[in-house]
């Protein structure tokens, strides 16, 4: 069985001889929220309706919990919750009214189901205010009930925060956070809102121009994008063991035989190289990289910054 809630295998979506998504291959872990970063434009809306089969794709394959969607369907989408786009809400109904609708379309036997999701998005039950009244932010939260009336075990959230106040992001944000370490939600969330992935999800995709470019823990995305010691280097195994040796360092990532990154900016640059020549090694790079999160956004999407 497979690790992964949601795999993708070189899924690709082509409109003539557009390529919106171009052989994607994401791998979202269970109990983890995972965020798909992107400029408007760059796939993400796409790719999830292509998840859950709402745009069939040119190409490649999705799978869900380690089944083929394609001829699972039935099985596997009762066990998603979902939002792509505003759902249709009725302006001159209350929020339960709404929702109760919903259920009977959709069948949801639990007949606190409703109560319970609005409960947990910090709606009123029962309440008099019609949908019309709402401001952005409860209409949003609503809109996330209905997602989850039905207990799913995977949520997929397409800019769930799009449009709202500091206010109503921070609200979101929080019981977005909440489902996933209280109630153990897997959550794919799409955003254009890079300091927002930043804050809310474990592991981060960076798409764009519908190609993956990055995908990682935010853990090892900070690391990159946070202050640190870049190093070129004839072999990064013998400067390991010049770090350990020689300045009783261990707060390095190796990236390949010849790259690596210190993290500690305490140790003299000019100190470690000239250990590194002493023993034989040829150093072609080292300098200092501060570079932001937004700065290595940019550098690896080869563009303009992000929201």
């Amino acid at each position: 069985m497979s690790k992964y809630v949601i795999e993708t295998k070189n899924l690709t979506k082509q409109y003539g001889t557009q390529k919106s998504v171009a052989d994607l291959n994401i791998h979202v872990q269970q109990g983890r929220i995972y965020g798909l970063l992107g400029r408007n434009g760059a796939g993400k809306t796409t790719t999830m309706k292509m998840l859950l089969g709402l745009t069939q794709p040119t190409s490649g394959e999705v799978t869900i919990w380690g089944k083929p969607l394609r001829t699972n369907e039935k099985k596997l989408l009762p066990r998603i919750g979902c939002l792509i786009e505003s759902p249709g809400f009725y302006p001159n109904l209350t929020a339960t009214e709404n929702l109760r609708i919903f259920a009977a379309l959709r069948g949801v036997p639990n007949r606190n189901a409703i109560k319970n999701a609005l409960d947990l998005v910090g709606l009123p039950y029962k309440d008099k205010k019609l949908f019309s009244q709402y401001s952005l932010g409860m209409k949003q939260r609503l809109a996330i009930a209905l997602a989850i009336m039905h207990d799913p075990e995977l949520l997929i959230l397409d800019e769930p925060i799009n449009g709202l106040d500091p206010i109503g992001i921070a609200e979101v944000r929080s019981f977005i956070r909440d489902l996933c370490t209280e109630r153990g939600k897997t959550i794919l969330i799409s955003s254009h809102i890079l300091s927002e992935i930043a804050l809310l999800a474990d592991d981060i995709g960076i798409i764009d121009h519908g190609a993956l470019l990055e995908e990682e823990s935010l853990a090892e995305l900070e690391t990159k994008s946070s202050r640190h010691i870049r190093f070129t280097v004839s072999s990064t195994t013998q400067a390991a063991r010049i770090l350990e040796r020689n300045f009783h360092e261990t707060q390095f990532t190796i990236q390949d035989d010849h790259k690596m990154r210190l993290h500690n900016l305490d140790i003299s640059v000019g100190d470690i190289v000239t250990a590194f020549v002493e023993n034989g090694l040829t150093v072609s790079e080292a300098y200092v990289c501060e570079e932001s999160f937004e700065d290595y956004f940019k550098r690896v999407t080869g563009g303009e910054g992000i929201a």
